[in-house]
Order: C-alpha cells, then structure tokens, then sequence
C-alpha cells in the first residue's frame, strides 16, 4: 500500500498556531488515545487530564513489539495527579487467560503480555493565549521496556479545532512517534468529534462519540472511539480498531469541587470584639447535595428559621448548651461532655464515629451546630476532638467570628492544637457523665479482600476475592478486642488450590484476634500496642507496637514500628522493625512517607511514597528499595457513605472508609519476576495512622486548607 505524504499538513498546523492565538478557548473535551496519554489517535496532544480524575480504557489496537498492529487487547488506567502531570498504566495482550510457559510451538507469533508505565507534564510557564506545551515519556522504568518512547508536543485551540505538532523518539520498528508528528482535532458538538494524525509512520483517522454524565447519574462520563481509516503498512489488515473509556472524579468532596473561602478583612479582629447583631438569624435554612457543584451552598433565610433562631435567643445560656448537647447526639456523635462558664466560655468533648472518612466533617457540624445554638454575646467555644477518650485536636474560636464564617464564608480566627488542653476555669457540665458511651457496643466494618496478579505469564488478570468483616469493641480508654473475619468468594483457576498462586490465595475463617491499648503520652506522643492471632498464609501469635509523635501544628509525624511474631505450627519466629516520617502537605492535598528498616518479608531497605489526595480518597506512587528494586501506584477510596449509621444499642454496621489496592513492578532488572510482600507491614484493621490520626489530616494546616469542606459539612448535615 502506498503511503500518503502528511509533511505540509504540520506546517498548516505551525502557521495556524500563531494565525489564531487570539482565538483560543479552553473549553474544548480532552480524549485518551490509544496508549493511554490525552490526545488523538496514537498521538499525545499537550492537554492533561484535570486534577483528580481517573479513566477507564480498553481498545483492541495491539502494537506487538512495536512491529506491527494487531487485533488485541489493550487495558489502561489513567489519573491527573497534579494540575499539570497525568499518569498511566498499560497493560498490553493478544490474549487474555492463554498460559505463555505452555503455548503451542505452532502459533505464529510469540505471545506478549506487557505491563507499562507513562507519564506527561504540562509546562506550566507559557502564556494560555499562546499555546500549551507538554513533554512526556512511555514504558519507563520497567523490566523489560518494549514501548519506550520520549515526545515533546505543542498544542493550540481555534474555535471547535484543536492543532498538534511534536516529535518524538522511539524503538518502534513502525515507525510510531519516531520522528515529527501532528494532528487536528474538530468537535464541532459537546458530544462528537472528528480526529486525523500523522503519526511519524501513517496517517490515521477516528471519530469519538461521548454519552453525558447526565445520563449516567452524574458519575462519569463514557466515550467511544472508531479508528476508521490508515494507510499504515503494518497492520494485520484493514479492520476498524475501537475503543472504549469512562472518565470520573475519583472524590465528590475534592477541594477544587468547594467554592473558595474570602480572606479575613484586615478590622475583622476589630470586628469580633463588638456584640453580634441578635437580631439577625444565627441558622442558616440552606441545604447542600453532595452531588452538587460548587459544593458550597450560599446563605439565606426563612419564615420558618427566623421564629427557630428567635425563640433559641430568647432562651437562657443553660437551656441552650443543653439543647446543643440533644443536638449533639442526634446527630451521631458519642462520649459527649458540654460545660460553659459565666464568661462564657462553652466546652465540647466528643468522639467521632459516625463521619468515619474524615473527622473535619465532624468537626464542622459540631461547630456549626455551637453557632446555631449558643447567642451569648461575645461566647467563645473549646472543641475536643477524642478517639475512645484520647484526645487527638482541639480548635478554639469565637462563637460570632464562627457564625460570620458560616454565613457569609469569611476565614475563622481558629485556635487549632494536636492532643489535649486544659479546660477554662468555673466550667459546669451538663449532666454527671459523659452522654452516649462507645465502649462495648460492636462496630462491624464489610470490605472485600484482594489479593490479585496483573499482565503474568499465567493470564491478565488473576484474583483470589473474600468478603472481610471486622468486629471491633472498645473497651475502655484506648482499648478494645478487634477481630477479624473473612469468606472466600471466588478463586481464578491459577489461584485455586495445588495451582500455580495457591501461596497467594485467601484464606476463609479466622484472619486476625487482637486485644489493643492506646496511650497518650506528654509531648503529643501516642503509643499503641496490639496482641494477638495474625494470620499471613502461616498464622502467627505476636505483637505490633508503635509509637507516633505528631508535631504541635500536624505537619509533621515521625513513627517507630516493632513487631514480633511466633509460628503457630513452627518452632520459629520473624519479627521486623520500621523507623518512619510522613510529611502533610496540605495546602496541596498531597503526604508524602519514608520508611527504612526491615520490612514482613524480612527484606531491609528503603521505601518513599507520595500520596496524592483527591477528597477522601488518593493516588499513591511508591518506589522500594530492599532485595529489588520496585514501583508501584495504587488507589484508596471509601467503600461507605460520607456519613455512616448511627450507632444503636446494638452496635454499628458500616463500609471500609479507606480501602487500598495497588500494583507493582521490578524495575532496573532484565526479568519481571513477581513481588510478594516486600516493603510491606502487616496488615491490621487498627494503626496508629488511621485509627486515631485520621491518616495525617488532623492538623491546623489540613483545617485550614479545607475551611470550604468545614463550611459546607454543616450546611450539608445540620
């Protein structure tokens, strides 16, 4: 077959790049191509993915060895990370369960099952009515690199068109991105588009079809390509290769979803020291869905909030602390304590179990709900936020800077520590104890269990899946039993037993046994201590114990780890030891973690990871170094509502708020040999990190940089 020449067709696009900079639009969809970069066909274009969202991709246009195309199978995650870097994994098959160790000899072609990495960054220093610029790389750092390609692309938008121009540098015997390429893009509607490439080998044209949000709930969107035409000389034969993607937020409660908080007036502390206007309502009648954007919701009033708020300020202060205390516990919360004095100065301490994903929610409507109730002229208010009586953060405010902020979205003037504080003097409690006690009721946590292979010689894809429960009861302070049960729900044949992952496989029954105690110690020190049943393939008697210091702002955490274990069956034992330090970066939603030591798999060395956080979930990339060299990325999201059940006289029901899978790989090796275990701990349903610490974001630094999310969780749920 002849090939077209495309050589005048980027020189048309160059000159339009400059013709039209006066043009240019940002609205225009971003697609994913083939290999699983934002762009055309089998081409990047310089766009990114938006900052927490996450895509879905399978296509069936193999690029085997980088020879030629074939009619296959193709499988790729997508995420943006950063305003201006996106990621991707690959997975690449022209088979999907064939076992490659025992392939026929007669088959024509050798079988590949490829596992790779991409990633592209927008330059973010050039001017948007120019163009936008990106450079990126594809099948780094693995094993066995068989598509890697380095590209740098500029891109410009002119009314419904897109124009791309680049070059690149690969090993592919076709051709593809090795050299100079380009493209247009035409969406001419918000739900169709046109697209033509060069790819550096071949001229290749699509059409892409998206179905609205709106007609999938609201949570994502889905499209499909149709590459309908090339005049490449390497493909199989002349069928029409497809594809199909679901893009989606990874969190509805992501920060760039809040509307964004007005900076205190420079006379607001001038301001906060005159009586509030009584008169005025102190509840706001406003109500947001979570599924709706912007998030925040603004103020207003009502005939029916007016006569509510006006009868609460004719009321005296006691009556109000105790209708707030009612409040309180309708709302879910626990271990309850309220005092105020003549100042008056108002107290709450109370545990959290009901906003399991994250304790800012919590930590709004309480004080949310201190505004809405409490009228006292210049009232201040003392939080204390507690995990089975240890507490954990204690913010203190004025009651009227705090109802300013919730009605018109003015910064607070907070007081945020770690740990506890002492109480003003002259404090009255209301009632003799501590209302709605949490110990010795059951909370019983469902989630499943993975343990799963990808891209193997074995298959794409092999998984051994249980459906785990955790049956925790708090006992007293800091301590409680936690059990740990799981079934087996269903096995891939290479997972079954006597098969090739059996040493893999989940096991049904009894997973864990352990009785824990927690201690706050001086110095924002805690300590907690685990002992008990451990299963891991053998099943052990041990201990875990670590110790956490926390810095008095949040920001920083600094751990020791020590655990020990017996065989139950054996006359042996293993232990390993961790010293670690998690960084919160909070104002750009991102932790970073160093661990260095000798890890469950008995292998010492090193392991970094960055966890980028989208809401209540993140995008974690690691890289280990211990007996190998490893990278990875993976994924926690909650499996459970924003708010959870109440807890009854029977205890508590409710989804795993954190909920973490990821997948590895060698890097800096010839072989691709399977990791099991390495740079790992041993897994418990109760750590210091998540249990007690809300994984790094109780901090001043995380309240403030989600003074939208404070706002909105009570507007929300008040």
């Amino acid at each position: 077959m002849q090939k077209m020449i495309f050589s005048k067709k980027p020189l048309l696009a160059m000159g339009l790049l400059y013709s039209f900079s006066s043009c240019a639009t940002d609205d225009l969809k971003n697609y994913k191509n083939f290999t699983g970069f934002s762009g055309i066909i089998n081409t990047p274009n310089s766009q990114i993915m938006p900052k927490g969202f996450v895509d879905f991709g399978y296509n069936n246009q193999l690029d085997y060895f980088g020879n030629q195309y074939l009619d296959a199978h193709n499988f790729v995650f997508s995420a943006g990370l950063l305003d201006n870097l996106e990621v991707s994994g690959l997975i690449a098959t022209n088979s999907m369960h064939d076992n490659l160790f025992s392939s026929s000899s007669n088959d024509p072609l050798v079988q590949i099952r490829d596992l790779s990495f991409n990633a592209k960054y927008k330059i973010p220093f050039v001017p948007k009515n120019w163009f936008s610029f990106a450079l990126g790389a594809k099948d780094v750092g693995g094993a066995a690199n068989n598509y890697e390609t380095y590209f740098a692309v500029a891109s410009k938008e002119w009314s419904d068109f897109r124009f791309s121009l680049g070059i690149g540098t690969s090993e592919h015997s076709t051709g593809m991105m090795n050299g100079a390429f380009g493209g247009i893009e035409w969406m001419p509607l918000d739900w169709f588009a046109l697209q033509v490439e060069h790819d550096a080998e071949a001229v290749n044209a699509a059409a892409r079809l998206t179905v609205p949000k709106e007609w999938l709930f609201d949570i994502g969107e889905l499209s499909f390509t149709s590459r309908f035409y090339s005049n490449t000389d390497y493909s199989e034969n002349d069928s029409t290769y497809y594809g199909v993607n679901f893009t989606m937020p990874l969190s509805s409660q992501a920060r760039k979803n809040y509307k964004e908080i007005k900076p205190a007036p420079a006379v607001a502390a001038e301001k906060n020291l005159k009586s509030p206007d009584l008169s005025k309502p102190t509840l706001l009648n406003e109500r947001v869905s979570e599924n709706k954007k912007p998030v925040t919701a603004k103020a207003g009033t009502s005939e029916d909030y007016i006569a509510h708020s006006s009868k609460i300020q004719n009321v005296s202060l006691t009556s109000q602390v105790h209708r707030l205390k009612l409040a309180l516990i309708e709302d879910g919360f626990e271990n309850i304590s309220i005092g105020f004095n003549d100042t008056p100065n108002i107290v709450v301490k109370f545990e959290n179990r009901v906003f399991n994903r994250n304790d800012i929610d919590a930590l709004g409507l309480v004080m949310g709900r201190i505004g809405e109730f409490i009228t006292e002229d210049q009232a201040r208010f003392l939080i204390q936020l507690e995990k089975s009586d240890i507490a954990l953060l204690n913010i203190q405010g004025s009651v009227a800077n705090y109802r300013q902020f919730i009605e018109q979205g003015i910064s607070p003037d907070l007081d945020i520590r770690q740990g506890s504080v002492a109480t003003p003097s002259g404090i009255m409690w209301v009632g003799n104890t501590a209302e709605q006690s949490p110990y010795f009721l059951p909370r019983v946590t469902f989630s499943p269990a993975l343990a799963a292979t990808y891209a193997t010689e074995l298959g794409v894809y092999d998984f051994s899946l249980a459906l785990r429960a955790d049956i925790e009861v708090p006992l007293w302070k800091g301590a409680g039993v936690n059990i740990t049960m799981q079934e087996v729900v269903a096995d891939t044949e290479d997972f079954e037993k006597g098969d090739s992952f059996e040493g893999r496989r989940l096991k049904g029954g009894l997973n864990q046994a352990v009785f824990y105690q927690a201690v706050e110690l001086p110095f924002n020190i805690y300590n907690l201590t685990q002992v008990g049943m451990f299963r891991d393939y053998f099943d052990y008697y041990g201990f875990i114990n670590e110790t956490t210091w926390v810095s008095p702002g949040g920001r920083h955490q600094l751990s020791a780890n020590i655990a020990k274990f017996e065989y139950q069956d054996y006359e042996l034992s293993r232990d390993y030891y961790l010293a670690e330090y998690q960084y919160n970066w909070s104002e750009q939603d991102i932790t970073l973690h160093a661990s260095m030591g000798k890890f469950w798999a008995l292998d010492e060395g090193v392991k970094v990871e960055s966890r980028f956080w989208f809401g209540d979930s993140y995008i974690a990339i690691y890289a280990a170094d211990t007996v190998s060299q490893q990278v990875g990325i993976s994924f926690s999201i909650p499996l459970s509502s924003r708010k959870d059940m109440s807890v009854t006289p029977y205890g508590q029901v409710k989804g795993n708020e954190a909920w973490r899978h990821g997948v590895t790989t060698r890097i800096g090796e010839s072989h691709n040999a399977l990791i099991r275990g390495q740079a790992s701990k041993m897994y418990t349903r109760i750590n210091m990190e998540r249990t007690f610490l809300n994984q790094g974001r109780n901090s001043s630094s995380y309240v403030y940089a989600n003074l939208a999310r404070l706002r909105e969780a009570y507007l929300t749920y008040k």
